[in-house]
């Protein structure tokens, strides 16, 4: 397999890149409260060099002896060049304590940053331009319900999360402050009196709410939907939003295997409660909170620094569920491949972070057996025990996400602390919370729910917006509520992830699973975020299972708010996990998922109308298909699929673009660059330039530029078949836009292609020679908490870049950016790798920054120049090839 050298572990820091115009997606605090005195500290600091300690004294120890409180055992922490490390122990608590001991050496704040999110407390951190934050993800409940999901949990899953939150506070013994990271030391110009708690088994399981919500995908596209139904006619609705082109794209599913092996009960935990999945959700929704009105006031002085209300802000901290957000996996059986056996690829689109949100990770009993039973390695989550997506010693997995409709807005009608249910008033279910704000008041918030879930309008704007102006869909079409009660229209949110479940003992069951049937019970327990999850192991076999919490709805289909008022739009349960699509061995030899729909039957309970479009399914499927058809097919053949840039509008657009001249010499010359180009989106590529923000200009042209009906740009995937059509439809009224002068198809291409030449000469000069769609497509890592401080000083201290790519938008080289702003990189392919099933040291790894948390440190974005050529690394797998990679070895011993 290819590789790329590490670059140069001891370079100083790159120095920040000049901001983006305008930021709609952004890693974003608020901290007003530094002001100058903070930015004046922060230079003397680094001036004088006295930064230089802080920066260090919080480095990990990497070599040596460290004695903690709590081991049974010596436990051996190897580390290799990248700071990665095999932890190998005699017995499970050891194991997992050494996990949380050695994610807190790494990654202590990025874990306390986190906690205080998904527990609605970022306020104790930085103050009041948090509370609006705050005050929604407290209403969704998240920490509450990791509370109730530990006490779910069997005996010997508990134990797990037990033990590896005794290892996190056996760092913390030893490190408080600026010992534990830098960012405590900036923290105390604003925060002199913070102290860092003890970690607690629910503070790792409310992250995996954190990721449910940055992949819950269809409230965002519902939301959007509601909002344009105030403006669009039905028609004009059908043409913006069309449902998934089954006719050209592919399912994730053609057949349904009925011969797969049924989950069996090895890899499911003793004692774990899932519940029946076909059941109601007797939740209801009372437990995970609402919110009332007189939350609004303390959000409204709210500085958002360019974001444009809570829910976005809460996109900005966690990661937007917006453009790019997705994941490719596939999987190729023995017969498509040069070693006959599978080869399994996976590399999830989530939010660009600093740090990754990644942590590589290699977790080992000394003797595996059935006391101590995980030899697995992949990646995993910072603050969460376990591997979430890698190998173990006879199986690998990947994940992309379902895009399975599991949220529902609801219109509610509310009187005083009353709502309608039926007929009938009923009582809101209200309670009070206290929001600590550092360096004020402390703040009250009331927080009220219907049967369908919390009351979020009142909060947001985009919830309010709905509840001001209401529609109901009913059955996707889209109509005026139908003699609503009386009372105040509200906004209540129905999602799988508000209702408790064994989603936390999942993923250990995965880790230590040993054939597809166990793999299948413990993809069972997966209920939340609903994913795609592809299979193989070493004796030859590839599979699919379908897991999750998927609704089976009512009277109504999901795509728009409904009627609370009225239980016949309930959810009527779960689909059972037996009637899930499954697949094993198929005759194609392979499975492909890339957020595609998963089945061809557009009537079924699976049914969404937020599907990815299907081109990365397509390309990828096309790629495998016309390489095996020349070959057997190697990991480089996976890395070079990985890493394609194909740009399918980009080919779209060089065809109706082959017969049209301008009249403007220069623009011509531009429009030249298509006629020979393989479209695609290289970094060097001056016609990649070109064509991308022709693609933008066009976009906004058609649609926004001038309108008084603007419709959303988002979502590239579906505009590539909106316009698609379009351009089939040369008597569109769409090609009509009196504010820009343009009266029909022709003459909007034209316009375009104008703009697009003089938009791109002003940002990278008249000749087309000397285009790059890799600078203009740049990334800058921000770090998660003080890289949009606006602080110049501090900010230099966290972030990183810009670093040129390639790749961009419905491209399985997945690098996203959004129409209308700067062709910025907002999402990545966050981690790469590729699994060889013949010989686990010959599979490659790869994620977007580096292991270590800390800034400065070797290992703070080592491996992004790797990242930067959608490449991978080797990665050491046996005892061997472990030993021969290792710089460094700590060995853990039990205190005295």
């Amino acid at each position: 397999m290819k590789t790329v050298p590490s670059p140069d572990a001891g370079q100083s820091a790159p120095a920040e890149a000049e901001r983006p115009r305008k930021r709609t997606v952004g890693r974003t605090i608020g901290l007003a409260v530094y002001g100058i005195v903070a930015g004046v500290v922060a230079i003397a600091l680094i001036a004088v060099g006295a930064i230089a300690f802080t920066v260090q004294r919080s480095f990990p120890q990497l070599g040596g002896e460290a004695a903690l409180a709590g081991l049974n055992a010596p436990v051996t922490v190897q580390r290799d060049a990248l700071g990665i490390p095999t932890i190998t122990a005699t017995d499970t608590h050891d194991l997992f304590f050494a996990q949380g001991f050695v994610h807190a050496q790494d990654r202590f704040w990025e874990m306390d940053f986190r906690r205080h999110l998904t527990s609605g407390r970022l306020s104790e951190l930085f103050g009041q331009s948090q509370l609006g934050t705050d005050q929604f993800l407290r209403t969704l409940g998240w920490h509450d319900i990791a509370e109730q999901e530990y006490e779910l949990l069997d005996d010997t899953t508990r134990n797990y999360y037990d033990a590896y939150a005794e290892g996190v506070n056996a760092y913390l013994a030893d490190h408080q402050g600026a010992d534990a990271s830098l960012e405590y030391a900036v923290l105390g110009l604003q925060n002199s009196d913070y102290e860092i708690e003890p970690w607690t088994p629910a503070d790792s399981i409310a992250w995996l709410k954190a990721m449910a919500w940055d992949l819950r995908t269809n409230v965002k596209e519902e939301t959007e939907r509601a909002i344009a139904a105030e403006t669009f006619t039905e028609s004009e609705m059908a043409e913006l939003y069309p449902r998934y082109p089954f006719d050209t794209n592919p399912v994730i599913v053609p057949k349904v295997t009925t011969d797969a092996p049924p989950p069996t009960a090895s890899a499911e935990p003793a004692e774990a409660g899932t519940g029946d999945l076909a059941s109601g959700d007797t939740a209801g929704g009372g437990d995970a909170a609402g919110v009332g009105a007189d939350a609004v006031t303390a959000t409204a002085s709210v500085d958002w620094h360019e974001v444009s209300g809570v829910v976005a802000a809460v996109d900005a901290l966690l990661g937007a569920a917006g453009e790019g957000i997705g994941s490719n996996s596939w999987v190729i059986s023995g017969k498509l491949s040069e070693t006959g056996e599978p080869l399994l690829s996976n590399d999830p689109h989530l939010g660009a972070a600093l740090p990754s949100v990644w942590y590589q990770v290699q977790l080992t009993c000394a003797n595996v057996g059935a006391d101590c039973p995980f030899d697995v390695a992949g990646f995993s989550f910072s603050g969460l025990p376990g591997v979430v997506m890698g190998h173990n010693d006879r199986i690998a997995w990947g994940f992309t996400n379902l895009r399975a409709d599991v949220t529902d807005l609801y219109l509610e009608k509310v009187e005083g602390d009353q709502y309608w249910r039926d007929g009938a008033l009923v009582p809101l279910d209200e309670r009070t919370e206290t929001i600590k704000v550092a360096g004020g008041d402390d703040v009250p918030l009331t927080i009220r729910s219907t049967a369908n879930g919390p009351i979020v309008s009142g909060l947001t704007g985009e919830f309010t917006t709905i509840a001001d102006d209401p529609y109901v869909g009913t059955s996707g079409l889209i109509a005026e509520p139908a003699n609503p009660p009386t009372g105040e229209y509200a906004v209540s949110l129905k999602w799988t992830a508000l209702t408790p479940g064994m989603a936390p003992a999942a993923l250990l069951a995965i880790d230590r699973a040993q054939s597809f049937a166990d793999f299948r019970a413990a993809a069972a327990l997966f209920e939340v975020p609903a994913q795609n999850l592809i299979y193989a192991d070493v004796d030859g076999n590839i599979g699919y299972q379908t897991p999750g919490k998927l609704p089976i709805r009512g009277a109504g289909d999901g795509s728009m708010p409904q009627p609370g008022w009225d239980s016949a739009y309930d959810w009527q349960g779960y689909i059972p996990f037996e009637a899930l699509p499954v697949v094993y061995n198929p005759e194609s030899g392979y499975i492909v998922t890339a957020n595609n729909a998963v089945i061809a039957d557009d009537d079924s309970d699976l049914r969404t109308p937020d599907w990815d479009i299907g081109w990365r399914a397509a390309r990828i499927a096309d790629l495998i298909e016309r390489r095996s058809a020349n070959g057997k097919l190697t990991a480089d053949d996976m890395r070079d699929i990985q890493a394609d840039n194909e740009l399918w509008i980009g080919k779209r657009l060089a065809a109706a673009y082959a017969q049209i001249k301008t009249g403007d010499d220069k623009t011509d010359a531009a429009l030249a660059l298509l006629h020979d180009w393989d479209a695609q989106n290289d970094s060097d590529s001056p016609a990649a330039a070109y064509a991308n923000v022709l693609w933008d200009t066009l976009a906004q042209s058609i649609f926004v530029e001038g309108r008084d009906r603007p419709a959303s740009v988002s979502g590239q995937a579906r505009l590539f078949l909106v316009v698609d059509r379009l351009l089939e439809n040369p008597d569109s009224d769409w090609w009509k836009n009196p504010a820009i002068s343009v009266t029909g198809q022709q003459e909007m291409l034209v316009h375009a292609a104008r703009t697009a030449y003089d938009r791109l000469a002003a940002l990278q000069g008249a000749s087309p020679s000397n285009w790059k769609w890799g600078t203009l497509h740049a990334l800058t890592l921000r770090n998660g908490s003080f890289g949009e401080s606006g602080i110049a000083p501090i900010e230099w201290l966290f972030n990183r870049g810009p670093y040129p790519v390639g790749g961009g938008a419905s491209i399985p080289n997945a690098t996203g950016w959004e129409i209308g702003t700067d062709f910025s990189t907002v999402t990545v392919p966050s981690m790469r790798m590729i699994v060889d099933l013949s010989d686990f040291d010959a599979s490659g790894w790869n994620h977007l920054t580096g292991a270590s948390g800390h800034a400065f440190h070797p290992n703070y974005v080592d491996q992004t120049a790797t990242w930067q050529a959608a490449d991978t690394t080797p990665w050491a797998y046996s005892a061997d090839a472990v030993a021969a990679a290792t710089t460094d070895t700590l060995t853990l011993v039990p205190a005295s």
